[in-house]
């Protein structure tokens, strides 16, 4: 699977061994940085991995910051991503059960490394259901181009 993930300095340290565990499963990554622990803006990074998902040009991204929140808030501003700070192993897998979710951002601050990545493993690795779900998410993706749609309108 090809795998778009970006941290911003907090998160560097695990985006760097995260991109190397799914590397040694064999999935193609693309970095987006950043590239070293010095301050920079989360927003920046969720921007390029969002990017990336929206387009098509990765099927799934990861994102890394000190809670996994802001990065959900902005990557959430791109057409057709869905991104979440998952929490744990369950909150992620049914993050792609019943959301499809396309992004998943993560806390360096509160989680351990372990737990990030058994949460990644289950993340990468469950299906979408479908099914009734499938309803809701179209039901989401129906809002965001009604509010494209108005936004056009509006100029």
């Amino acid at each position: 699977m090809r795998i778009v993930i970006g941290s911003d300095h907090r998160g560097y340290h695990l985006k760097e061994k995260l991109a190397d565990v799914l590397r040694s499963k064999g999935h193609d990554i693309s970095d987006v940085g950043t590239s070293l622990a010095k301050s920079v803006d989360y927003p920046d990074f969720a921007a390029l991995v969002a990017q990336q998902v929206s387009v098509g040009d990765c099927a799934r991204g990861i994102l890394v910051c000190g809670t996994g929140i802001g990065m959900a808030i902005a990557a959430n501003k791109f057409p057709g991503v869905r991104a979440a700070a998952c929490t744990d192993e369950i909150t992620a897998e049914m993050s792609r059960r019943h959301n499809d979710l396309n992004v998943l951002c993560l806390s360096a601050d509160m989680l351990s490394p372990h737990s990030v990545e058994r949460m990644v493993e289950v993340w990468v690795k469950t299906e979408f259901e479908g099914g009734r779900h499938q309803r809701r998410v179209e039901k989401i993706s129906s809002i965001e181009e009604k509010l494209a749609e108005d936004a056009e309108d509006a100029v």
